[in-house]
């Protein structure tokens, strides 16, 4: 079975790791990708030498919902799939491009989508979105909550509930003491935020809970990953206490596992607006896979994702994080046993090679 992935995200090394697994279970596998998205570059692994990679030049790259490749034809005519996954969105551009060509050579697809709110969209995406859902085997939706918006829209085709993984090569838990010495959490018991730092995700939240209680506790550290509009704001509010936190603007996939390393918590304030929720989540999986205790708001998928692996605190309650960070410090115990329950949830559910087996069974059953 020759099955080709049409997928943004696969710059990242560890989220092609599930396609590594898909082709030691005897697929023969293919991913189109680019070069970069936006200011992602591509991230190669030695592991690419067991699947087919076309970095194939993109439009718009960067913009969501805009993109589409250069040479897509050629590709398709060299590999000759039996089968498309494509990991986009089905009313983004690059969807109806990759389900015209489907179409015009026979080939079945089936699209993946995570959009967990009902959203009716302008022209021409509308019309992207009637074509690939007219023309679509089945659809991948990432959890309970997209399906039902598939439902909502009249999508009467099989939906399979499928979600992210982690490269738990790449992220697991690691005491190599080096890495709180580079990132300078040595002797502190730091906080971590990880993504955009945008309005939704929760990070000037998460200032007002944690700054206070930095002169509370003298070791404690906040430790910020991430870039965006609220950074000059950010920088502004904690001008005060900048040496009790650390604003650090990219990190690579390994990084990222080494940063997850240096702290003792993740907290995840994601806050839900007209427009957007919670899809998800990667990097609760993530921290999960290190064995990081996890604080959280019950935002968007948030609550089914971590199920009885981390602390959940409702939205905008910034008194209840401060609280919650102060139980969790003051607890070894709870600690520890959020780290267990993280790990077995991870493994059970959201490791690669467990999405990989769930995907050759969805391809066998469509073909």
């Amino acid at each position: 079975m020759r099955v080709l992935w049409i997928s943004k995200a696969s710059v990242t090394a560890s989220y092609r790791k599930k396609l590594v697994f898909l082709s030691r279970l005897g697929i023969d596998i293919a991913v189109i990708t680019g070069d970069r998205w936006g200011s992602w570059q591509f991230e190669e692994m030695q592991a690419d030498r067991e699947i087919t990679i076309y970095r194939l030049p993109q439009a718009l790259s960067g913009r969501n919902h805009f993109h589409w490749y250069r040479r897509l034809a050629a590709a398709f005519h060299e590999f000759s799939p039996d089968l498309i996954h494509l990991d986009e969105e089905h009313y983004s551009f690059v969807s109806f491009q990759v389900a015209r060509l489907a179409l015009r050579h026979h080939i079945p697809f089936v699209f993946q989508t995570w959009q967990n709110i009902y959203k009716q969209y302008p022209l021409p995406f509308s019309r992207f979105e009637s074509y690939v859902f007219a023309h679509a085997e089945a659809a991948i939706a990432g959890t309970e909550t997209v399906r039902a918006v598939l439902w909502q829209k009249h999508f009467a085709k099989p939906v399979y509930i499928i979600p992210l993984g982690v490269d738990t090569d790449v992220f697991h838990a690691d005491s190599n003491p080096s890495y709180r010495d580079r990132f300078g959490t040595a002797n502190h018991w730091a906080i971590g935020f990880v993504g955009r730092l945008v309005p939704e995700k929760g990070v000037m939240d998460l200032a007002q809970a944690v700054i206070p209680l930095l002169s509370v506790y003298p070791n404690w550290q906040w430790m910020v990953a991430g870039s965006g509009p609220l950074e000059p704001v950010l920088r502004q509010t904690i001008s005060e206490v900048s040496d009790r936190v650390k604003i650090w603007p990219w990190l690579s996939t390994e990084d990222m596992a080494k940063f997850m390393n240096a702290l003792d918590v993740l907290v995840v304030p994601s806050r839900t607006t007209s427009h957007w929720k919670e899809q998800f989540g990667r990097v609760l999986i993530e921290a999960m896979a290190v064995k990081l205790p996890l604080i959280a708001y019950r935002s968007g998928e948030i609550p089914e994702v971590l199920d009885q692996a981390g602390l959940l605190v409702n939205e905008g309650d910034i008194a209840g994080l401060a609280r919650t960070l102060e139980e969790l410090y003051a607890s070894s115990d709870l600690q520890e046993s959020l780290r267990i329950q993280g790990l077995s949830r991870v493994r059970d559910n959201f490791s690669q090679e467990h999405v990989a087996h769930r995907l050759f069974d969805l391809y066998h059953e469509l073909l």
